[in-house]
């Protein structure tokens, strides 16, 4: 039996020095020692899965701990040196055999026991960061070094003995304990580049590495420096497994974990077996599965983390990125670097055929069956539809996992009830923000609202995933809105109009307003009782759209008395009782209710509009009950010198003031003129508040009324000469001009004629007057003969190219206008520009006066 010092000098003498003939050639150690550890961050995922493989006492607690100080123990001249400590049972002598070797591990052949390495080279990955690691264990205290031996010529798996006792020493020192862990590597960093990444690489160990491990459930870093020693910079563990259970129809078990590092964070973990297919049975690996079965192990982050929660996983953390929403687990086939699994290998093409089947079983019972959190559905179906990942196999297992869910009851639908259910998504709708809002406080005002799937048979989203930062999401899963028809369906059915709050009654009104043209103009919203008023017998009551919409002379109409007319409202709702007539005044709550609604000018003008709900005071409201006397004068001519007499008594009869609408689309102003006019507020004071103020769209930006033109033919050639602020009829649409009349009365100039003023008070430049046409000439003229100033035109005109001769266009003191008496002596001088009498025509010789004030010489004796 061999001392250890001898075993090392056993390994020596006959495995590598015999002869000096190497039994491995340094260059080839060297070649394969890079390709199995190409990161250099790998070497901590191995020293981890060495530790998790070692064998530990019972009475152990299995830890690993790293710690780094400044010092130097080995006397090497290291920058700083890493020490890893595990208290496991110790190397045997077939450890320090297999480590003194490339491709010879104890663990081949055992993975029915646990064991998750077993390709001899994990340790050897020290050597990206170290050129001499140092072991002790078990009385062994060797090292290797990167460099070939000069004995053997050979480096990375030769060991030497360490004759330095102080070593253990200064490390007892550092760990600050009474007794050392059983086994310590020391890997000296001889560069400072090393040592700074060594030290981020320890210090950001994330808590998943530990996840899918059984004895490693702790871990610990340590800087230590001359200046601050032991302090604790990073712990990362695992908790035991809570809320354990066990699905036997299922061959899964399920339970949660509970990760700790500088945040907390927590999985749920559905770990479910299945049978291994005979054609994706690998040679060395069916033998060795308990069972013949395959263990695959699904991880679903409980809250937002980083991107470790999107991998695979062979134990520990590969670089392949699924961008699924959890981890996956299971024994597969890697590279021999341990980054990658071999997508082409039979064995784990087996292993991804079985994620979609297991994912459907992990959601349907922990996210549905246990969570049912929206948190937690919005966090699994996020990622829908999977087709990020930079692997070719993993959008097509996401395909797999998409069809599999569309099938299935997976979507939460609103039911009102503690209890929730859920639905494919196919059967599933969704409402709009707007109306969700309207439910909600109508729930909070205490209004029973009936099964919300009963109104058309769609079943309704869950409100608390109706939300916008899931949209994603639910058009992944192909929700669509409902059907226009489903709200009225539900204001009816739920009677919301006559059981919520006068507040809430607006927005549901708000609501429909908003989304008329888009959505409920033609629908059956307009054929349910939707716009409150007051019966003749003083209760409540409400028409439909269609009702207060009849074009017959006793169509029902739905009237408000204006903001202004506050005191008189219950006076006039009060003698309209009296009267037998056709015109019905909302509620006094809803009234008031709109005076303070945030959007009541748009409300309105919608009412009045597209409802015919008239404004009305107390001379519009004269005229209406006194019609109603002509068709029954006998019976109510009494009451109506009453209500006369009331009226003037209080003093109601009187001018009352006019709402400013520039605030309002133009269309819908002019229609309110037009359609109004006769019982709205005294329409002169109407159009003195608004005609000044510069608010609608012309060619020339924001214009008042007053400076606004109409289009027309007749603008024609006065656009010409002039940049004339027509309406924008390509904003406000040809509809525009079906109300000349209401837009002469807001003073907009519809016609040419008479307002010659707008046409030179914006003249073009002169820049811009070259080259005019004969129409335009002639306009022009004309405003020079009945203006009574007209230095502004002619200013512009005389340095212009503007009149067409002979020789072209040219300014007007160039020119001659040639009649028959001196034409003969013009026309001997080819090079007198003269007025184009083709182009003109004889009207020309009518403007001579005009001509004459531009500078055209018109007379002989000028010339």
């Amino acid at each position: 039996m061999y001392s250890p010092k001898e075993h090392i000098e056993e390994i020596r003498r006959v495995k590598y020095c015999a002869a000096r003939r190497p039994y491995l050639s340094h260059r080839s150690l060297k070649a394969t020692t890079t390709r199995l550890n190409s990161k250099d961050s790998r070497f901590i995922f191995e020293l981890i899965q060495n530790a998790e493989d070692n064998q530990y006492d019972e009475a152990v607690n299995p830890t690993l701990e790293f710690v780094m100080t400044s010092d130097d123990i080995t006397a090497t001249g290291a920058q700083a040196t890493l020490l890893v400590f595990n208290n496991e049972n110790g190397f045997s002598p077939t450890n320090i055999d297999s480590i003194c070797d490339i491709h010879l591990s104890t663990k081949k052949g055992n993975r029915n026991t646990s064991y998750i390495g077993d390709k001899g080279v994990g340790f050897k990955s020290v050597f990206r960061v170290t050129p001499t690691p140092y072991l002790f264990s078990s009385g062994y205290q060797i090292r290797f070094n990167k460099e070939p031996c000069t004995n053997c010529h050979c480096g990375y798996i030769v060991p030497e003995w360490v004759e330095n006792n102080t070593i253990l020493d200064d490390i007892n020192k550092i760990y600050g304990q009474d007794s050392l862990p059983t086994t310590i590597i020391v890997l000296p960093l001889m560069k400072p580049n090393k040592v700074a990444y060594v030290e981020q690489v320890i210090s950001n160990i994330h808590p998943e590495v530990l996840m899918f491990l059984t004895k490693i459930r702790h871990l610990s870093v340590r800087i230590v420096t001359n200046e601050t020693l032991g302090d604790t910079v990073y712990t990362v563990s695992v908790s035991p497994k809570i809320n354990f259970r066990t699905m036997e129809s299922m061959n899964a078990e399920s339970y949660t974990l509970h990760l700790s590092a500088d945040k907390e964070s927590s999985y749920s973990v559905w770990r479910q077996k299945f049978p291994i297919m005979s054609e994706n049975a690998v040679v060395g690996r069916k033998a060795d599965v308990e069972e013949q079965e395959w263990d695959v192990t699904l991880a679903f982050p409980n809250q937002d983390w980083p991107r470790y929660s999107d991998g695979l996983y062979a134990y520990f953390p590969t670089d392949m990125l699924t961008n699924f929403p959890f981890i996956i687990q299971a024994d597969f086939i890697t590279a021999p670097s341990r980054e990658t699994i071999l997508l082409d290998k039979e064995w784990n093409q087996g292993i991804l055929e079985c994620v979609p089947a297991a994912f459907m079983d992990a959601f349907k019972t922990l996210i549905i069956g246990l969570d049912g959190s929206t948190s937690s559905l919005a966090r699994i179906l996020g990622s829908l539809p999977f087709e990020n990942s930079p692997f070719r196999r993993f959008p097509y297992l996401g395909e797999k996992i998409v069809a599999k869910l569309f099938s299935e009851n997976i979507v939460p639908i609103e039911t009102y009830t503690e209890q929730q259910q859920f639905c494919k998504p196919g059967e599933v709708s969704r409402l709009l923000p707007e109306f969700w809002n309207i439910l909600t406080k109508a729930r909070d005002e205490g209004v029973n609202l009936p099964n919300l799937s009963s109104h058309d048979g769609r079943k309704i989203l869950s409100s608390s995933f109706d939300k916008s930062e899931y949209d994603q999401v639910l058009n992944s899963l192909g929700l669509k809105y409902v059907n226009v028809d489903w709200y009225a369906a539900c204001i009816k059915n739920s009677n919301l109009v006559h059981t919520v709050s006068e507040d809430l009654y607006l927005e549901l009104l708000f609501f429909i307003v908003k989304n008329w043209l888009s959505m409920f103009k033609d629908s059956n919203i307009k054929s349910i009782p939707l716009i409150k008023y007051v019966a003749s017998d003083e209760t409540q009551s409400s028409f439909s759209i269609h009702e207060c919409t009849q074009n017959l002379t006793d169509a029902k109409r739905v009237v408000i008395t204006h903001p202004t007319e506050s005191k008189a409202r219950n006076w006039m709702m009060f003698w309209n009782n009296k009267f037998s007539g056709n015109c019905f005044f909302m509620p006094e709550s809803t009234q008031k209710a709109i005076s303070h609604f945030i959007s009541k000018y748009i409300l309105m003008v919608w009412l009045e509009v597209e409802v015919y709900v008239t404004r009305m005071n107390v001379d519009t409201f004269a005229n209406t009950i006194f019609s109603y006397i002509k068709k029954d004068s006998t019976k109510l001519i009494i009451t109506y010198t009453s209500f006369l007499d009331d009226a003037f008594t209080e003093n109601y009869l009187s001018e009352r003031g006019s709402q400013n609408l520039c605030q309002m689309h133009f269309l819908l102003l002019v229609k309110f003129i037009k359609y109004h006019t006769n019982q709205c507020l005294p329409l002169n004071e109407f159009v003195y508040n608004i005609k000044n103020v510069p608010w609608l769209i012309t060619s020339c930006g924001l214009r008042s009324l007053e400076e606004s033109v109409l289009a027309g033919a007749d603008w024609q050639v006065a656009s010409e000469i002039s940049k004339i602020p027509f309406i924008d009829s390509s904003y406000y649409g040809d509809l525009i001009y079906e109300y000349k009349e209401e837009l002469k009365l807001l003073g907009v100039k519809v016609g040419l004629s008479g307002n010659h003023d707008i046409v030179i008070k914006h003249l073009k430049s002169p820049y811009n007057l070259t080259s005019l046409t004969a129409e335009a000439v002639f306009l022009m003229m004309q405003y020079i003969r009945f203006l009574n100033d007209p230095s502004k035109l002619l200013d512009s005109l005389k340095g212009t190219s503007c009149l067409k001769t002979n020789l072209g266009f040219k300014i007007p003191s160039e020119c001659f206008l040639s009649e028959q008496l001196w034409g003969c002596f013009v026309d001997g001088f080819n090079d007198f520009p003269v007025i184009d009498r083709i182009f003109y025509g004889e009207e020309i010789f009518s403007y001579k006066d005009e001509l004459r004030q531009i500078g055209v010489v018109v007379d002989l004796n000028e010339s």
